[in-house]
């Protein structure tokens, strides 16, 4: 089990990777922590993951279900904040949630399909895709 002081270190490393992943696939650069303006007045937020050209916005989160197999509710109002900025956006951007591969054996779905199926409605567009650590591939959880 890993203490609280370790998780901004493994949510930076899981946005590394992603942006990683997103660069091999798309041959794009990406950019980490970049500032794009959005609202009226314009006011600059910071998204995790952008490429260089602001096509593809991402933002990241690294859950997993509580140790006996719960919903980290705090956590899913997070996701719902990050839907709420990428909404933001104009509808030509990609606009991303990753959220890392969570399973619990107490669970028939991982942490991103339980996310999508209890808040699809409110993502306007926005798409929730699933990376997997172990096996570096991404999941669209949307399905399309």
């Amino acid at each position: 089990m890993n203490s609280n002081s370790d998780n901004p270190g493994i949510g930076k490393n899981f946005q590394k990777e992603v942006a990683n992943w997103f660069k091999k696939q798309s041959g794009k650069e990406f950019k980490l922590e970049n500032k794009i303006y959005i609202g009226y007045p314009p006011k600059l937020h910071s998204f995790d993951i952008t490429s260089e050209d602001e096509t593809i916005v991402c933002e990241c989160k690294c859950y997993t279900w509580t140790e006996s197999g719960n919903v980290p509710s705090a956590k899913m109002g997070f996701v719902n904040e990050a839907v709420f900025y990428l909404s933001f956006l104009q509808a030509d951007v990609e606009r991303l949630v990753v959220m890392m591969k969570a399973t619990h054996s107490k669970r028939k779905e991982t942490l991103a399909e339980y996310y999508f199926r209890t808040n699809h409605h409110l993502l306007n567009g926005v798409k929730v895709m699933e990376y997997d650590m172990a096996s570096a591939t991404m999941k669209n959880i949307n399905g399309n």
